[in-house]
């Protein structure tokens, strides 16, 4: 049996990760409301960027089965800590949760992860790292390039099973920032239908930062514009169904935009010291 949930909170403002998971829960409800939609519609990937070990286990408690992060080591470091929590929980590892049909219940990367919890690579992804992550991740948000596709294929063949992936799409046209640029997402889903083990389940994009989470929304207009499109177009026989778009502060904004993935880290967990931002913000080597 599950340990009881305690109190978890964040020196910032002095509120509970419950607290937090709380409001987010709600607002996410009345989002999905306002849009047509049900909460349970919505995939809500809690962002561990700057979570605390203790608040993971406090979410996992409460019964939150999707989590990301945005850097290779990192996932792969919580990802052993979460394993080995659900172990000490008598929570059998190497299951496969399903959630209707958004998450069908086929041998897809992530086979090592506990059946309790999904692990979602939100960040850009390096080639020469990809064969670290596909043991541990059951969906890749980031893919934005053939040459990366091709890497993820290499290293699932090898591994005899699927990737699934999303591609990230640069809808702001901002230069320097990672994406593949919105009018040649079309050929790179029809050169990814060519690879066997790489399965294209939709899109996903950011948008700049801003103070105002209504300047996100032309952005994800453009996105889910693109998205519909291509469902229409009959893409990946039907399974391309995945919108991630909305991040803590435009969240509520996506999902009246459509989207049916948010991911979300301060709302939930606080914002962090200012030495485990400047830590954790290092970029990543090469090696």
């Amino acid at each position: 049996m599950a340990k009881s949930v305690t109190e978890t909170s964040n020196a910032s403002d002095g509120r509970s990760v419950q607290d937090r998971y709380a409001e987010v829960s709600q607002r996410v409800r009345d989002a999905a409301k306002r849009s047509g939609r049900r909460e349970s519609d919505i995939f809500v990937v809690a962002v561990t960027k700057y979570a605390d070990p203790e608040q993971i286990r406090t979410l996992i408690d409460l019964g939150h089965k999707d989590f990301g992060e945005n850097k290779v080591q990192n996932l792969m470091q919580r990802a052993v800590m979460v394993d080995e929590y659900l172990a000490r929980l008598k929570v059998l590892p190497h299951g496969r949760d399903t959630r209707g049909s958004v998450f069908p219940d086929h041998q897809v990367a992530g086979a090592t992860g506990s059946k309790n919890v999904r692990w979602h690579m939100i960040g850009h992804v390096q080639r020469n790292k990809s064969r670290k992550i596909i043991d541990f991740v059951r969906l890749v948000h980031s893919v934005d390039s053939l040459r990366l596709a091709e890497e993820l294929q290499a290293v699932a063949v090898r591994r005899e099973m699927n990737v699934e992936v999303l591609i990230q799409v640069n809808c702001s046209g901002e230069d320097g920032k990672f994406g593949c640029p919105l009018p040649a997402v079309p050929s790179l889903v029809d050169q990814i239908a060519t690879m066997m083990n790489v399965k294209v389940r939709g899109l996903m994009t950011m948008a700049p930062y801003s103070d105002n989470p209504e300047s996100a929304r032309p952005i994800f207009s453009r996105c889910k514009d693109l998205f519909e499109e291509m469902q229409e177009d009959g893409v990946a026989e039907g399974r391309f169904n995945l919108l991630s778009m909305g991040m803590s502060g435009d969240y509520e904004v996506a999902i009246s935009e459509g989207a049916n993935i948010v991911r979300i880290g301060s709302a939930i967990f606080g914002e962090p010291s200012p030495d485990h931002a400047a830590d954790i913000d290092e970029p990543e080597d090469e090696n």
